[in-house]
């Protein structure tokens, strides 16, 4: 499937894990996946992992978790390599994640945010995500974050 900026978006595979971990490292200073962690997301038949490419690179990935019985996804994870910033790949990822949860059987989506990114922030709620609450000493460093959440429409 194609997305914002002329990028792919496909499912995550084996091989992308090098580039998957260079953008956890590129785009995270804390809270990090590990490589173990990637590699379950990407085998797991209970988590959507969804790759980015533009022009042969990875620009980034989502991760969604699916619980078996629930009609909630929670997105728990968008990276966006530098180099591809600003130019939609991460609404696209977060489009494609809400389409597979849909697909999977979720009625909602949600998800937490640092308080303190903006950014992230702006796109979800430009994206029809509303907060419905506050986490304190949510991340490693003690930073809160902001509980969002979508209804996801057929």
């Amino acid at each position: 499937m194609t997305g914002a900026a002329g990028a792919t978006i496909r499912a995550a595979e084996r091989r992308d894990l090098d580039g998957l971990m260079r953008l956890e490292e590129e785009a995270f200073p804390g809270d990090r996946l590990g490589r173990r962690d990637l590699l379950h997301a990407i085998r797991s038949p209970t988590i959507l992992a969804l790759a980015a490419e533009c022009e042969g690179a990875l620009a980034g990935y989502v991760l969604v978790q699916i619980r078996r019985g629930s009609t909630l996804g929670r997105l728990t994870s968008v990276a966006v390599a530098q180099a591809a910033a600003g130019r939609g790949v991460g609404r696209a990822l977060v489009a494609a994640a809400e389409r597979a949860a849909l697909e999977a059987g979720c009625d909602r989506m949600r998800l937490e945010v640092r308080a303190d990114n903006a950014r992230a922030a702006r796109l979800y709620e430009a994206g029809g995500y509303g907060v419905i609450g506050e986490v304190a000493d949510y991340y490693e460093d003690g930073e809160a974050a902001r509980r969002l959440e979508k209804r996801l429409a057929a």
